[in-house]
């Protein structure tokens, strides 16, 4: 009789449909170092912060450190976080009114190559033109056509608008010319119309594309309402997180004014945070940037 070397058995993990062995998504992306490397730099800079402030002895109204930040965050949250709320509110109302105009320009945009032409240019000059320096006039401009308090919310709303704009429609826009030539070339060889084409073809092929200008419009929303709250420096009960910042900065409240940053900060993150796994989800089954590999 033959005499065979018998292998130990090999530990089996859980395999997918494909037949690769699979790690719990949570437990992959707890222990994943995307997460902990930023986490262990910030944290050794907050410390080398609060360290050099007490070894210095430097002010607090000059630079606090950040335990007195936080201290202050806790303090002020009850005024803090209600203004925080109603940037927010612009944001949000900016951002989405950018997401549809931006999207509905884009596509007017695919549809005729002479309106792209012609209006394309106007965009860039949007964009290009310093929302600090014509924030007065829309905030003048508004008042004029809309009475009350609420022009001065509709004033913010349209200066975040016009930082958020572009973006999605530069992007969107060149994702709906990217389609594969050779498939428009199919789709008019089987007499598609435009709406189909636009349905099946484009629109799936720009959505990386706008995926991408979402991501990016979101921070700019954020930035484009607090620079318009600097402008119109409003108070009263209906301020924003900006005017909390001025105030805490004329009356020298440094370690307010950086609790109020941190929260604006944070905010940012927040945005561009939920629109990056929004984008992952969408695209994690068929496009290549969100595809998962195993090596």
């Amino acid at each position: 009789m033959k005499s065979f070397n018998r292998a130990p058995n090999p530990i089996t993990l859980p395999a997918d449909s494909n037949g690769s062995p699979t790690v719990h998504p949570l437990k992959g992306a707890f222990f994943s170092p995307d997460l902990w490397a930023p986490i262990a730099v910030g944290v050794l800079m907050l410390l080398l912060w609060e360290v050099g402030v007490r070894i210095t002895n430097t002010p607090s109204y000059l630079l606090p450190g950040p335990i007195l930040v936080l201290q202050t965050l806790v303090q002020e949250w009850s005024v803090l976080f209600p203004a925080l709320m109603i940037t927010f509110k612009i944001t949000l109302v900016a951002f989405v009114a950018a997401i549809v105009s931006g999207l509905l320009v884009a596509v007017l945009f695919t549809q005729s190559k002479w309106i792209e032409r012609s209006f394309f240019p106007y965009a860039v000059i949007l964009q290009t033109t310093p929302i600090a320096a014509i924030a007065p006039l829309i905030i003048l401009w508004v008042r004029q056509v809309v009475p009350g308090d609420n022009s001065t919310f509709v004033s913010l709303v349209i200066c975040a608008w016009i930082v958020a704009f572009f973006p999605i429609l530069s992007n969107t826009t060149l994702g709906l010319n990217s389609a594969d030539h050779n498939l428009v070339n199919l789709f008019q060889l089987y007499k598609a119309s435009r709406w189909q084409t636009l349905r099946y073809l484009r629109l799936p092929s720009a959505m990386p594309y706008f995926l991408a200008g979402l991501r990016i419009s979101g921070g700019l929303a954020l930035i484009g309402a607090v620079v318009a709250e600097f402008v119109a420096g409003t108070g009263g009960t209906q301020s924003g997180i900006a005017y909390q910042i001025l105030m805490s900065s004329f009356n020298l409240q440094i370690p307010r004014m950086f609790a109020a940053l941190l929260m604006t900060t944070v905010l940012g993150v927040l945005i561009f945070v939920a629109l990056t796994l929004l984008s992952d989800f969408l695209l994690r089954h068929w496009h290549e940037s969100a595809v998962r590999r195993e090596n």
